[in-house]
C-alpha cells in the first residue's frame, strides 16, 4: 500500500457470469460483519459522473470504437477514485471494488485490441498509480458464463453481446494475468467454496486472521 493510505484496496475481477458482482457484495458484508469499516464500489459506477458514463458505455444503442469505450471506462474510474477510493481509503477503510484495472487490460486490450502500453499508461493517469491490494480473478468459461446469465435471465449490455471469441480472449486474458496480489480462483466450484477460497486471500490481506477470525 506504500505511503497513499491505511486502507486495504480488493478487487473482484473476471469475465461474464463469474460472479464477481455476487462476491463482491458478499465480501462486502461478511467485512462488515467482522467490525471493518467498508465501502463496496462498482465499475463503471458509483459517482454522478461515472453513473453517467456507465450508461453511455453499456447501454449506447449505437456501434462505438474501443478507443471511445476505453475512455468513457476511464472517465469513470477517474472520478471514483478521486470522490470514493481514496478517500475511503486515505480513512483507513476497506474498499472492495466489482472490476478495476485488469477489467480494462481484458477487454479494451485484449478483447478489442487497443495498444497495452498506451492503454496501461492512460490507466495510471485516471486512477494516479492507484493498485490494488488484492485481486481476485475469478476463473469460469465462456460457455459456463453465457449459460449463467441465460439462467438468471440477466438483459446483456454492449459489452455482453460481443461474441463468443471475443469473450476468449477477455477470459484468456485474465487467466494469464500475474502480479503482485493476484489471485485466481475456479469459479465453477459451488458459491460456498468461492466465497471461502476468496474469504482466506482478504483474511491475509486485511490481517483478519491476526485478530482471532476464522
Amino acid at each position: 500500500m506504500g505511503a497513499r493510505d491505511s486502507g486495504v484496496f480488493v478487487v473482484v475481477e473476471g469475465p461474464e457470469g463469474a460472479g464477481k458482482s455476487t462476491l463482491a457484495r458478499w465480501l462486502g458484508v461478511r467485512l462488515t460483519a467482522e467490525g471493518l469499516p467498508v465501502v463496496t464500489v462498482r465499475q463503471p459506477g458509483g459517482t454522478p459522473v461515472a453513473e453517467a458514463a456507465r450508461k453511455v458505455a453499456l447501454r449506447f444503442p449505437h456501434e462505438m470504437s474501443p478507443a471511445a469505450e476505453l475512455f468513457l471506462f476511464l472517465a469513470a474510474r477517474a472520478d471514483l477514485v478521486f470522490r470514493v477510493i481514496r478517500p475511503a481509503l486515505e480513512a483507513g477503510q476497506v474498499v472492495v471494488a466489482d472490476r478495476f484495472d485488469l477489467s480494462t487490460l481484458a477487454y479494451q486490450v485484449a478483447g478489442a485490441g487497443l495498444p497495452a502500453d498506451d492503454v496501461a499508461r492512460a490507466i495510471r493517469l485516471a486512477t494516479g498509480g492507484l493498485v490494488p491490494d488484492l485481486t481476485v480473478v475469478l476463473d469460469v468459461p465462456v460457455d459456463v458464463g453465457r449459460a449463467r446469465q441465460r439462467a438468471a435471465r440477466k438483459v446483456q449490455d454492449r459489452i455482453e453481446r460481443q461474441d463468443d471469441a471475443f469473450h476468449r480472449r477477455v477470459l484468456d486474458a485474465y487467466r494469464r494475468a500475474t502480479g503482485p496480489g493476484v489471485v485466481h480462483i475456479d469459479a465453477t466450484q459451488s458459491k460456498k467454496a468461492v466465497q471461502d477460497a476468496a474469504w482466506r486471500e482478504v483474511m491475509a490481506v486485511t490481517a483478519l486472521s491476526t485478530r482471532g477470525v476464522s
